[in-house]
């Protein structure tokens, strides 16, 4: 499908935008507009399965999926062996990578390598690279990827180590004439893509052992990289994103999914291929969710949580009205940490989306579903653009501001102890669950930057470490705009978080749930307990947390130069 697409100015904001009405122009905007979410009643020591059907229902769900998105038609036309590095895909369906692999040779060997470097300590402060959680949600992935895999005739070789040193060996063991994946954008990751080829430029293989029956000479496996991880297709884009300009309007499709042959086999011989590591093989303590969502991981609970949310609970529909929540799982899609682990392709759900409007209606929400897809599309886009300047204290503008690194009080934020509950709340269920509401992001990310004085980064490597939904281009670009250094120079606004607390938790719901002992006040106190609960570690540069938002804080009023959310 084409539509047209406007890319913003750089005084456009991620997480502030304006109504926008349904047309054939899908603007490139930062984040969605407040609405404000039904309040649910949940129990307070409630897990929630995401999604909440069970293996039977999952299984029989992706089963039906394949079936629409199989191919009778697909050729294969290579010789030897192609390997499949998968990296951010871990997924069969859609995965142009395995396609072309397959394509290309007369055996195919997937492969994941575990890296030790993804287990090791943030750039700037130390924390924990992945934390628990979010290993084992990878862990499920590829448990699931392995599954997949099996069923249509392959398997999934796990390996222990670099990539640059795994894959060259495997190449040459094998003879592999190419090792295809997909392309990352952020340094870390395209330096391990520079260093894998390389190493395979380093192989020789045999006239034999090339894809071509031509071949009359040595030659080195090659690294093919496939851009896959975006609705957009970068080679679509009417511009160069190294040159993305401040505003654009052209025609860009949406290519469709790509659809793959029933069976993918064979495999080569592989003696040993290897086992799925345990949270403590990976070097971490096992964590166990007792509170709040809980994620299963991998393709078929991806692809089972669609299905769920668009068409058994029928709530695509309400989207636009629920998605500010912050308790339960059903106020928004919750497609985010599949979509990071590349379990869920982006261009799936747009397909989903529009076999919804046409089977079901086409409204603001169903919209605004395809909305949020395309403004990870534009972080992934301007991480391109701007490179590392995403992770350095002044971002991509080189803001100059006074940050601290009070460490002291940025563990009462870490841990949920600043004396705000609404911070407090959402700090404990990313802990708990690695899991935060978008509004809730918005929140703590402001009361850090803009009520503790603390340096975003600090934050941002925090949410790198518990998030299961963590990818760089997201994280980071979020908070580079929540502190003010994105490439808006006038993004600098400010949460209250009394007139947060009142509009999406009114009935103090969300913080009773996580701050169990606030259940015993009345609705409208939870938010406001004062004295009942833990002293306040900072006041807020707005308002006060004990009267009505609407009220200046005895600290002083409206900073210069921030606008009031």
């Amino acid at each position: 499908m084409a539509v047209n697409i406007i890319l913003p100015p750089p005084s456009l904001s991620l997480w502030h935008t304006k109504k926008l009405i349904y047309s054939t122009q899908i603007r490139f905007r930062i984040m969605s507009s407040a609405s404000k979410s039904q309040p649910q009643s949940v129990a307070s020591s409630a897990v929630y399965q995401v999604p909440g059907l069970d293996s039977h229902e999952m299984d029989s769900t992706a089963d039906k999926t394949f079936e629409r998105y199989s191919s009778n038609t697909a050729k294969r036309n290579g010789k030897g062996v192609s390997i499949v590095w998968f990296r951010n895909d871990l997924r069969v369906l859609d995965n142009e990578a395995l396609f072309k692999a397959w394509v290309s040779s007369q055996a195919v060997l997937p492969v994941y390598c575990i890296d030790p470097r993804l287990f090791q300590t943030t750039y700037y402060f130390g924390f924990p690279k992945t934390g628990a959680l979010r290993a084992q949600f990878i862990i499920e992935c590829l448990a699931d990827l392995k599954k997949k895999l099996m069923k249509k005739g392959l398997n999934l070789l796990i390996q222990h180590g670099k990539p640059e040193d795994i894959l060259p060996s495997l190449a040459k063991a094998f003879g592999a004439h190419t090792v295809y994946a997909h392309k990352e954008t952020c340094s870390e990751e395209l330096q391990v893509e520079r260093s894998v080829a390389r190493g395979l430029r380093q192989v020789e293989l045999s006239p034999a052992q090339g894809n071509s029956s031509r071949s009359s000479s040595t030659h080195s496996p090659k690294l093919q990289l496939i851009w896959g991880s975006t609705l957009y297709h970068l080679d679509d884009l009417p511009f160069s994103v190294g040159s993305l300009p401040d505003s654009v309007e052209a025609k860009c499709t949406i290519r469709g999914c790509i659809r793959l042959p029933t069976s993918l086999g064979p495999p080569p011989s592989v003696d040993d291929w290897g086992i799925i590591p345990s949270v403590e093989q990976l070097g971490l303590h096992s964590e166990k969710v007792v509170k709040g969502m809980r994620f299963l991981g991998g393709e078929t609970a991806a692809l089972s949580r669609v299905t769920e949310y668009f068409w058994n609970k029928d709530l695509l529909k309400i989207y636009k009205e629920t998605r500010n929540g912050m308790l339960g799982p059903d106020y928004s899609t919750k497609f985010s940490p599949w979509l990071a682990s590349g379990s869920l392709s982006p261009r799936f759900i747009y397909e989903e989306v529009k076999r919804y409007e046409k089977e079901r209606l086409a409204n603001d929400s169903t919209y605004w579903v395809l909305f949020e897809l395309i403004w990870r599309d534009y972080f992934r886009f301007i991480s391109i653009k701007y490179g590392n300047s995403f992770f350095h204290l002044g971002g991509p503008r080189k803001v100059e501001k006074r940050w601290h690194q009070d460490q002291k009080l940025f563990e009462t934020w870490r841990n949920g102890c600043t004396g705000y509950p609404l911070i407090d709340a959402n700090m404990k269920e990313l802990s708990a669950s690695g899991f935060m509401s978008n509004r809730g992001r918005q929140i703590v990310c402001s009361f850090l930057v803009r009520d503790m004085g603390i340096d975003w980064r600090m934050g941002a490597e925090w949410f790198e470490t518990c998030l299961l939904d963590y990818d760089p281009c997201s994280n980071y670009g979020n908070w580079t705009y929540g502190a003010g250094v994105g490439n808006d120079p006038r993004e600098d606004r400010y949460f209250s978080i009394p007139k947060q607390a009142q509009t999406y938790d009114p009935d103090g719901e969300h913080v009773a749930f996580w701050v169990p002992e606030l259940l015993t006040l009345p609705k409208e106190r939870r938010n406001f307990p004062g004295k009942s609960y833990i002293e306040q570690v900072v006041p807020l540069k707005f308002g006060s947390s004990n009267k009505h938002h609407s009220q200046r804080s005895k600290y002083g009023g409206r900073h210069s130069g921030l606008r009031n959310r």
